[in-house]
C-alpha cells in the first residue's frame, strides 16, 4: 500500500448552532500532495465530537444530529349519530323466551315479568325484544307474541311495519279477527301512505281466512284508492271473493287486470309457457 505525504493543517472554530459554554470542536484538514498511483488531490476530514448533552447523538462525519420529540396528535372521530351496541341480544332475547315460558297466560303475569326484565336496563333492549318476537313465531307460541307486541307498543317501541306483520299472523292464527280489525283501522289512519304491500294481502288473507268476503273487498278498495298493486296471490282471494259475492264480472276484470299474461302448464311431461286467455276470449 502506498504512503503519503501530507501537511497537516489545524483549524479550531466553534459549531454552528452551539453555545458559548459548548466545547469548540478540532478539525484537521490533511492535503494529500503525492500519492502513489493518484493524480488528484483528497481532503480527509475528521470530526471529534465532544458535544454529549441530552437530546444530541454524537456523530461519525461531521454534525450534530438532534433529536425532536414529535407529538402524534390522535385522529378525532366525530360521530352524527350513536350506534347501540346490539351484543349479547340474541342470548337477551333466548333468556327472555325461557322466562315467558315458565309464566301462565295471565296478563299481570306476563307483563310484570316483562317489565322485570328491563327494569335495569339504560336504553329500552329493542333489538332483543324484536328477536325474541321472531323466536316465538317461529315456535308459533301465537298466544306470547301477542303479550310481547302488545306489551312493546304500549311502552312505545317496536311501532314498524314488521311487529304490525307478526301481530297481524298471530291474531289471525289465534283466530281474533276482531282485534286484528281494530289494529288494522289504526294502521289505515295512521300511516295511510307508508302500508306496504304485504300488509295490505295479511289482511285480505286474515279475512279470507275467517270468510269475511266482503272486508276482503274493503280493504281492497283502499287498496286501489291508495295505487297499491296487489301480487298473484291477492288478486286471486279477491276474485274468489267476488265470486262468492256472486258478482262474476268483477272477478274475471280483477284475474285479467292483476294476474300476468302467461302462465305454464305442463305438456308432454314439460314445463310450457302459454297465454293465459286466448284471442277470441280477449275480443
Amino acid at each position: 500500500m502506498a504512503l503519503c505525504n501530507f501537511n497537516p493543517i489545524l483549524v479550531r472554530f466553534p459549531l454552528q448552532g452551539s453555545s458559548k459554554s459548548q466545547e469548540f470542536s478540532s478539525f484537521s484538514f490533511l492535503e494529500f500532495s503525492s500519492c502513489l498511483k493518484a493524480k488528484r488531490f483528497g481532503l480527509c476530514i475528521r470530526a471529534k465530537f465532544s458535544e454529549t448533552q441530552a437530546g444530541e447523538v454524537k456523530g461519525s462525519y461531521g454534525a450534530i444530529v438532534k433529536r425532536k420529540e414529535v407529538k402524534k396528535v390522535g385522529k378525532n372521530e366525530h360521530h352524527l349519530w350513536k350506534k347501540n351496541d346490539s351484543a349479547g341480544s340474541g342470548q337477551k332475547a333466548l333468556n327472555l323466551v325461557r322466562m315467558l315460558s315458565g309464566l301462565p297466560n295471565e296478563k299481570e303475569a306476563v307483563y310484570g315479568a316483562l317489565n322485570k326484565w328491563v327494569a335495569w336496563e339504560v336504553e329500552f333492549p329493542i333489538v332483543a325484544a324484536a328477536k325474541a318476537l321472531q323466536i316465538l313465531r317461529k315456535r308459533s307460541q301465537w298466544h306470547r307474541v301477542i303479550q310481547v307486541a302488545k306489551w312493546m307498543l304500549s311502552k312505545g317501541q317496536g311501532a314498524t311495519m314488521g311487529t304490525y306483520d307478526t301481530l297481524l299472523l298471530a291474531f289471525d292464527m289465534e283466530e281474533r279477527a276482531d282485534e286484528a280489525e281494530s289494529l288494522w283501522n289504526m294502521i289505515l289512519h295512521t300511516h295511510t301512505r307508508s302500508i306496504p304491500r304485504r300488509l295490505f294481502a295479511r289482511m285480505i288473507a286474515l279475512y279470507a281466512h275467517h270468510d269475511l268476503q266482503h272486508k276482503v273487498i274493503e280493504v281492497f278498495a283502499d287498496m286501489e284508492e291508495l295505487k297499491v298493486r296487489p301480487d298473484e296471490d291477492t288478486a286471486r282471494r279477491v276474485a274468489r271473493a267476488f265470486r262468492e259475492l256472486g258478482q262474476e264480472e268483477k272477478q274475471e276484470l280483477i284475474l285479467r287486470r292483476y294476474l300476468s299474461e302467461y302462465k305454464y302448464i305442463y305438456f308432454n311431461g314439460e314445463r310450457v309457457r302459454v297465454k293465459r286467455y286466448s284471442s277470441d276470449e280477449e275480443g
